[in-house]
């Protein structure tokens, strides 16, 4: 398992690409959250809308990344046919390392720099894209950046990932 062993990519790495990139970010450390609740006081100290990430599968075994503001209600039952995929399931531990790189508690958007074939495909939060700043972890959930939506999108460009923006709730 992958407990022990070190990131593909660091906290570091990835901020040294959003430099390298022009991207414009916010850096904030804090104690490690693993869940939406446990990460609740953050949200007064850190702007921007905070958001969650869902690593899903669907029948035919092909990887999603579903990102969305914390506030944004995902109807599973719904989202299948959205997003032109099976009935979906949440993916293992194992399966979000294999495909992303990251441990549970730590998905984030920015973990498909890990996804060089293109095997996770990316469904971004329609309401979400319209904020003025969106905070994710940077690969670690032990601390949160805040960016603009334009700059989520340009770092999806250069990983070559084409997310879909879809209406969730």
């Amino acid at each position: 398992m992958s407990e022990n062993k070190p990131l593909p990519t660091s906290p570091k790495q990835l901020l040294e690409l959003f430099d390298t990139l022009g991207i414009v970010y916010e850096l904030h450390q804090h104690e490690a959250v693993f869940t939406v609740e446990e990460s609740s006081h953050l949200k007064a100290n850190i702007p921007g809308t905070h958001c969650r990430n869902l690593f899903l599968r669907d029948k035919k075994k092909r990887n999603f990344l579903v990102v969305a503001a914390n506030e944004t209600d995902v109807d599973l039952k719904a989202l299948p046919e959205k997003v032109g995929a099976g009935r979906f399931s949440f993916g293992s531990a194992n399966r979000l390392w294999e495909f992303l790189g990251v441990r549970p508690g730590s998905v984030c958007p920015f973990a498909v720099i890990n996804d060089n074939d293109q095997n996770v495909n990316v469904v971004l939060d329609q309401a979400m894209m319209e904020a003025d700043l969106v905070c994710y972890h940077p690969l670690l959930n032990t601390m949160t950046i805040a960016l603009s939506p334009a700059d989520l999108l340009r770092f999806f460009e250069h990983t070559g990932h084409q997310p879909q923006i879809v209406g969730l709730s």
